[in-house]
């Protein structure tokens, strides 16, 4: 979607167990128990919905832009600065792939454009074309009057403690692995 500057928690953050106490972030506190894994399932199944939901919306928003919304998102990514395909990946969580077929697809329809990339020949920057920006600014005004709705749904502070809780979910599950069976 669009450009989002993320605010970070500097609090530690706390995990609090089926036992009312708390533990580190990382400790094993309660690690396994039911609840836990309860808190586990319902937390992936309320993400699922939340991206089949965000999935839905932001077709929607690019649709009069002439975009869909994994373009838009690509696109979005390179709106501040040039990034490589693999940055794209990193920071949105695809594939380097999927990245890679949909930077050519907007680069043959005129709104990414390849530069090069003096940190490495191979890998070039995508960057946004003018008529790149200007699908961007058709998305604009629909993606406003949502955020606005949400904003006003939640509660402007609690919208911005969504989004903490959701970067810090993201970011604890960047140090994860899955457990070897």
């Amino acid at each position: 979607m669009r450009d989002a500057s993320p605010t970070r928690d500097a609090s530690p953050a706390r995990d609090h167990g089926a036992s009312g106490g708390t533990a580190p972030a990382g400790g094993t506190a309660d690690a396994g128990t039911p609840e836990v894994q309860a808190l586990l399932s319902r937390t992936a199944i309320g993400v699922f919905r939340l991206n089949g939901q965000f999935l839905a919306v932001s077709e929607e928003l690019a649709r009069p832009a002439g975009l869909t919304a994994a373009w838009w998102q690509v696109l979005g990514a390179v709106l501040h600065e040039p990034l490589p395909v693999a940055g794209i990946a990193r920071a949105m969580g695809i594939t380097r792939q999927s990245v890679q077929r949909i930077a050519d697809l907007l680069t043959e329809r005129g709104l990414t454009e390849y530069l090069p990339n003096p940190a490495h020949r191979r890998a070039k920057l995508l960057h946004p074309t003018p008529a790149g920006r200007e699908a961007i600014s058709r998305i604009e005004p629909g993606h406003a009057d949502l955020a606005a709705r949400l904003a006003a749904e939640l509660g402007e502070e609690a919208f911005a403690e969504t989004a903490r809780v959701l970067e810090r979910l993201a970011a604890a599950m960047d140090t994860l692995t899955p457990p070897k069976a």
